[in-house]
């Protein structure tokens, strides 16, 4: 019996066939990311599609090479990722929001620069899938975590196309783009990014974000005012802003900031929420680091207040991150799970 079972370009294998022969034929296919990958049986495929109504049902064309979106393609990456089928249900809603016209996949997977699609989970699903909100939220050791941000990684590589030398033209590219998932905070320290946009609080939702990598910043030494807090998140914000423009103005979006509970309850007990400090974020024309830096922008870090995104998550400690969007134009999406 041939090691395949079916023809096509997402061949299945037979039970028990043999693992590295699999990897081998896997990479053969062009289906492969580097990494070791789930042999993709017919019962892992049926187990993750189990329930869904209509695997075929096309969700639109994924660039840059525009593959057709279907629920069996993406439960396919998902068993390659080694989700579990409660998972499906957030890559494919994480999938359908990369083609929002404003999310701008095709110049997010074709640039030559580095950005990796992110995605957030927010609401209940967050404990119902076991995500780490938590302690090295960004990093190693949340199962949930890895499998659903590697799936979206495989989707946009096998479905979309984005194959370094072909769909993916990135001169150095990053980690984040085998895979960048995290979960929001739960702890109510800041209203959730989803029903900032108008979702349920007992929705759960995803968010992408097309993000050049990862920044982490600390408030100043005493940190003990939301001032001392936020102002080295906004030098971090104009300073990378400008390391990425080319030495010419670009048209403001969004910028993404990650705090941590301490810090939010910082400014809490200083009544700061996140109206205070999208205010303080996108007034800082100037942002002194004493002794170090004073950086000075001279045109607007975001579109408006409102395109800053604080959101909560991460563990112990008083380390934020910013998530510096691609400078070349990408506005996060936000769908609920379906």
């Amino acid at each position: 019996m041939s090691l395949i079972e079916r023809d096509g370009p997402l061949p299945l294998f037979a039970e028990g066939a043999e693992w590295d022969a699999v990897q081998t034929a896997l990479r053969d296919h062009g289906l492969a990311d580097g990494l070791p990958q789930v042999v993709p049986t017919a019962r892992r495929l049926a187990a993750m599609l189990a329930g869904v109504r209509d695997p075929e049902q096309s969700l639109g064309m994924m660039p840059p090479l525009f593959g057709d979106l279907t629920p069996a393609n993406v439960a396919y990456c998902c068993v390659l990722a080694g989700c579990v089928p409660a998972e499906l249900p957030v890559v494919l809603a994480a999938a359908e929001a990369c083609l929002a016209d404003d999310f701008n996949l095709l110049g997010l997977l074709t640039t030559t620069g580095t950005p990796a699609v992110a995605v957030m989970i927010s609401g209940p699903a967050v404990a119902g899938l076991g995500l780490n909100s938590g302690t090295n939220t960004l990093g190693p050791g949340s199962r949930a975590n890895a499998c659903i941000g590697r799936a979206l990684a495989l989707v946009t590589r096998i479905i979309g196309g984005a194959v370094e030398g072909s769909g993916d033209m990135a001169t150095m590219g990053q980690p984040g783009k085998y895979g960048f998932c995290f979960a929001e905070g739960a702890g109510g320290l800041l209203p959730s990014l989803a029903s900032r946009r108008g979702l349920p609080a007992d929705v759960s939702a995803v968010t992408v974000f097309g993000v050049s990598g990862t920044m982490e910043v600390l408030p100043l030494e005493a940190r003990d005012t939301p001032e001392a807090v936020l102002t080295p998140a906004a030098a971090a914000m104009i300073a990378s802003a400008a390391a990425a423009s080319s030495g010419k103005p670009r048209e403001p979006g969004e910028q993404v900031v990650l705090i941590p509970p301490e810090l939010l309850e910082t400014l809490a007990r200083h009544g700061w929420g996140v109206a205070e400090i999208q205010a303080f974020l996108f007034e800082a024309a100037t942002a002194v680091i004493p002794g170090v830096a004073a950086v000075q922008r001279h045109g607007p870090i975001a579109a408006g207040p409102s395109s800053i995104l604080p959101i909560e998550t991460g563990g112990a400690g008083v380390k934020m991150t910013l998530l510096p969007l691609w400078a070349g134009g990408s506005l996060s999406q936000t769908l609920p799970l379906r």
